[in-house]
């Protein structure tokens, strides 16, 4: 299905949201510190230059008209996702491994939730023009 054209470039970033995590869960797997203080790193500033204005983008243009449409359980676990996930990154000021996993795990799951539920169910509601 062809995204809509407000949710395509969401849709694109999702592509490099998935290369961080996968980077992450390798550096969690190999438990050495520098490699986990690196990525933790990376992993922070990715999320403040790209991660955290792609999840305004979505609560502030997405969300509030999925709530219109009744969507609101969507709407609630993209918002605890959203939470978590930056709860997340604030905790790797102190990198170790179970973190940077969680991190990992959570960053894959959701960009598939928003590809296959999220995006979908905007996608049903928003007009084309």
């Amino acid at each position: 299905m062809k995204r809509h054209a407000q949710l395509q470039d969401l849709s694109r970033e999702h592509h490099g949201a998935l290369k961080l995590a996968r980077a992450a869960r390798h550096a969690a797997e190999s438990g050495a510190a520098d490699q986990l203080a690196t990525q933790a790193r990376r992993v922070a500033q990715t999320f403040a230059a790209k991660l955290d204005p792609h999840f305004r983008v979505e609560e502030q243009g997405i969300l509030p008209l999925l709530t219109q449409a009744g969507e609101h359980a969507l709407v609630q676990r993209t918002q605890d996702e959203h939470a978590e996930l930056r709860r997340l990154v604030a905790a790797l000021s102190r990198p170790d491994s179970a973190t940077l996993s969680r991190f990992a795990e959570l960053l894959a799951a959701h960009v598939r939730f928003e590809e296959r539920e999220l995006f979908e169910a905007a996608q049903d509601k928003m007009p084309f023009g």
